[in-house]
């Protein structure tokens, strides 16, 4: 049995009872608690909506090369109903423990069941425990991780399952340790119907009825499928039938807007840049949907090709004096801007990477794109990049006055990592997924900048082993910035330690992330990494610890290292302990005594980033 940590009790043996019988807590709904019952259940939310849509099915039919390419993607995955093909997590006879409830997991026959009892309920070896079953009808994920979905009465709302299965390391872990969270924070209560459908279906539609409390959600597909990007088929499938589906040859303009009636289908490659993005901007933006005052029950209204401020604008803090809603959102929810935006207003978590393509320069004075680097139908399902776009070309192809001359602009040999453009424009500082990620927002190096911001800069994001002050020296040596004003640490300490011993939780994932990065580790070879990284194995953040075990593991000295980031609390502390002797007497770079302090001086300041 996997014995998890004590946590602050949530009552899932309740709820799972209630559950079973068509019963739901009402608090989970967004209303005064209360008892509802749900006469008759609507199973699991459907596929199949009014509004134009055919399904990706239809669209086989002509596309076949595309279906395919978009089949194996990670898109088509997003959502799944529960079955043989789409469970990647361990169903055999798993039972898991969260505080005083028991989960056992079974599979029988093609249905996936967890079945729920109350270790509270009855003293130890005293009598039998009750079990309640409840289905786990649908799940999400299958890259990283899969969240589980049970059934939850009031029709066909879908509750999230408290244990998430890691795929790469092949375990269950509780879903509030796959987020970077305040561990202080109680346990999420997630609804499907009302969270992950806005992104993670095609044409989804909560269809919440307020008066029955009662969910009758659909969309057109699960998951994102051809129609969350070239628009609803119907007209464009009946126009080629009558065509008898032979291939006609039209007109193609050099962009398409939402005026163009001629075209029955979107095509996102025709559509001039900023359009284009915004198609993938719907998902992956962080945007302000409360004006659109039906999306609860209909969903949104935007179709790929018309214009998204129309419909759910961008949120966009640097530019609250053009958005005049944007001030008394951020007062109504001030949380917008410490769990999705770095202080000075660059988005800083996973999935919202046209927040940062939007305030790029490229991309608002030029006609750079989502469709400039990445592809649907023609890359690797991982990332999703286009042929050489994890290369220099994917900057050359516009900035070609640096191709002949990258080392003189650059200061790094042509094939150092240092010349890799998007390592000092597009430096890993978003995070999502237990990992560091590239950021969208293009910008250049700023020590003075990134240091206001709380942000790592991406000159010590490689060079993990020296300041913030070798590293303002240089770019106003290189390219005329001003020295920023440091603190005596920033001066002194490296900053891949400062960062990971001091600074605050996301920091401190970042830090520890790039201690395991190839080319960090090759330019900071006299930095004490996986010492550091030991010591923060106590880390109060669970993602901070999965992150810096991870890392660890890329010397080969602990690639077998065990440790488990949610075990006992006790033994981690005492793993952590022992590192410390493993600080160089005669370090160049930390002495022991400085880490010891760094670490005591660590910010404590609540972070909750929602990926």
């Amino acid at each position: 049995m996997q014995q998890l940590p004590t946590k602050k009790r949530v009552p899932w043996i309740v709820l799972g009872a209630l559950l079973v019988i068509g019963v739901a807590v009402g608090s989970f709904l967004s209303r005064p608690p209360a008892l509802i019952v749900v006469k008759e259940s609507q199973g699991v939310p459907t596929e199949g909506r009014p509004g134009g849509f055919v399904s990706s099915a239809t669209c086989k039919e002509c596309h076949a090369d595309e279906h395919e390419s978009w089949h194996r993607s990670y898109h088509r995955t997003m959502t799944q109903y529960a079955s043989e093909t789409a469970v990647k997590a361990d169903f055999n006879h798993v039972n898991l423990q969260f505080n005083d409830d028991l989960f056992r997991l079974e599979k029988h026959d093609d249905e996936f069941m967890a079945y729920v009892s109350d270790l509270a309920s009855k003293p130890i070896g005293v009598g039998k425990l009750e079990e309640n079953a409840v289905p786990i009808r649908m799940l999400t994920g299958s890259h990283h991780m899969q969240v589980f979905w049970l059934e939850g009465g009031h029709g066909n709302m879908m509750l999230g399952f408290p244990f998430t299965w890691l795929i790469d390391e092949k375990r269950w872990v509780p879903r509030a340790d796959t987020f970077l969270r305040d561990p202080q924070l109680p346990p999420p209560v997630e609804v499907w119907n009302e969270t992950c459908i806005r992104c993670h279906t095609t044409g989804g539609q909560p269809r919440k009825d307020r008066e029955e409390q009662v969910f009758r959600t659909r969309s057109a597909e699960l998951g994102i499928a051809c129609e969350a990007c070239h628009g609803p088929g119907e007209t464009h499938v009946r126009e080629r039938r009558a065509e008898g589906r032979k291939p006609v040859k039209r007109p193609s303009p050099p962009s398409q807007t939402d005026a163009d009636s001629a075209f029955s289908i979107v095509h996102p490659g025709r559509l001039n840049s900023v359009r284009s993005s915004q198609i993938c901007g719907n998902c992956h933006g962080m945007k302000w949907f409360e004006a659109n005052q039906d999306w609860n029950e209909n969903g949104f209204h935007y179709k790929p090709g018309d214009d998204l401020e129309k419909h759910t604008p961008i949120i966009r803090p640097t530019q609250i004096e053009k958005q005049p809603w944007l001030k008394p959102v951020l007062e109504k929810h001030p949380e917008i801007m410490t769990d999705f935006f770095w202080p000075d207003g660059m988005v800083r978590v996973s999935g919202r990477e046209y927040n940062g393509l939007v305030e790029s320069a490229c991309f608002q004075r030029g006609k750079m794109s989502c469709l400039s680097c990445h592809s649907m139908h023609d890359s690797d399902p991982v990332d999703q990049l286009a042929p050489k776009m994890n290369t220099n070309e994917a900057c050359l192809k516009c900035h070609d006055q640096y191709r002949t001359r990258l080392a003189e602009h650059t200061h790094h040999g042509e094939k150092s990592s240092g010349s890799l453009c998007y390592n000092c424009h597009m430096p890993h500082t978003t995070y999502g997924l237990l990992k560091a990620m590239r950021s969208h927002q293009i910008t250049s190096p700023s020590v003075s900048r990134d240091a206001a911001a709380g942000r790592p800069n991406a000159c010590n994001l490689c060079h993990l082993n020296q300041t913030l002050g070798w590293a303002s020296t240089r770019l106003a040596a290189w390219y005329g910035q001003k020295p920023a004003q440091l603190t005596p640490d920033q001066k002194t300490v490296p900053a891949g330690a400062l960062w990971l011993l001091k600074g605050d939780a996301g920091e401190r994932a970042l830090a520890a992330w790039h201690m395991g990065w190839t080319p960090a580790r090759a330019a900071s070879t006299n930095l004490p990494a996986s010492a550091l990284l030991g010591v923060t194995l106590d880390d109060p953040y669970s993602a901070v610890r999965f992150i810096a075990h991870q890392s660890l593991r890329t010397d080969p000295a602990y690639a077998q290292f065990p440790y488990d980031y949610v075990g006992d609390p006790t033994g981690r502390v005492s793993t952590a302990e022992s590192f410390w002797k493993f600080f160089p007497e005669q370090s160049s770079t930390i002495s022991l005594e400085s880490a010891r302090r760094l670490k005591k001086d660590q910010n404590p300041r609540s972070i909750h980033l929602r990926e």
